[in-house]
């Protein structure tokens, strides 16, 4: 019941973008005019997590088999990412970082891409802010095997740059789809464009962190990145007043 409760949110999102339904046709994925962002975003969707992870998931009719496991799910999103080269991003990357930690994690942080010692890696979170976000995890009892890592950008931007629309928009249904295989309890969005990718706001992350949302299924709580904190570590303390309240989610229950 709960994976067929997270198709419905699934689908119900994209019914919000305004798509009133999706074709396996690969004539309908290859229309020259792909419209405004809700198009671009299911154009991504159907052009490759759609079609085969969602529909290799789900039985004759239309919910998901019981014998999928998140860790099949998972590899499913991998492969049709592939040597991804839908945007820009891929002339200029080492390697595309998909995410790191457990499938079956209550706990899922979801950051905004890609930097220099990830590029080399291709594991997410791996330099100073990583080192990090490693410390504020094992602040509430837990280590990196515990819970599962992701950004919303697959690829490096050139010099650490932000990710432009077009980018967002190419790669974040790949985070969607890997959410709803890992189906965590809590999500914590780190910084502005994890937040502003996930709830679809244009509010300051300072606004927002500390409130607790609910997406797809789970809690979600934004917070400052890391990176952030390595140049204000006077704001750590409400990154700590944040990780609480996930522990507490984690524990109720």
């Amino acid at each position: 019941m709960k994976r067929s409760k997270q198709l419905a949110e699934h689908l119900n999102y994209f019914k919000e973008l305004g798509v009133t339904g999706v074709s396996r046709d690969p004539v309908w994925r290859l229309r020259s005019d792909p419209g405004d962002g809700a198009d671009k975003a299911i154009d991504a969707m159907t052009s490759g997590v759609f079609p085969s992870h969602l529909r290799n998931s789900m039985s004759d009719h239309g919910t998901m088999k019981e014998d999928d496991t998140s860790t099949r799910r998972l590899q499913l999103i991998r492969e049709d990412l592939g040597d991804c080269n839908r945007c820009k991003l891929h002339t200029t990357r080492t390697t595309l970082v998909y995410g790191v930690g457990n499938p079956d994690a209550d706990l899922m942080f979801v950051g905004e891409a890609p930097g220099r010692d990830e590029d080399r890696q291709g594991i997410p979170f791996v330099g100073r802010a990583g080192q990090l976000l490693t410390k504020i995890i094992e602040s509430i009892d837990l280590c990196r095997e515990d819970v599962y890592i992701a950004n919303v950008i697959k690829c490096r931007p050139p010099e650490n740059r932000n990710p432009a629309l077009d980018e967002v928009q190419t790669c974040e249904p790949f985070l969607f789809a890997q959410v709803d295989a890992i189906q965590p309890r809590v999500i914590v969005a780190l910084g502005s464009f994890a937040t502003r990718t996930l709830l679809r706001t244009e509010e300051a992350i300072s606004k927002l962190r500390g409130q607790i949302f609910d997406y797809r299924g789970a809690q979600l709580i934004p917070t400052f990145h890391p990176a952030f904190l390595l140049r204000s570590p006077d704001r750590k303390r409400e990154v700590w007043q944040d990780m609480k309240k996930v522990r507490a989610i984690l524990r109720s229950g």
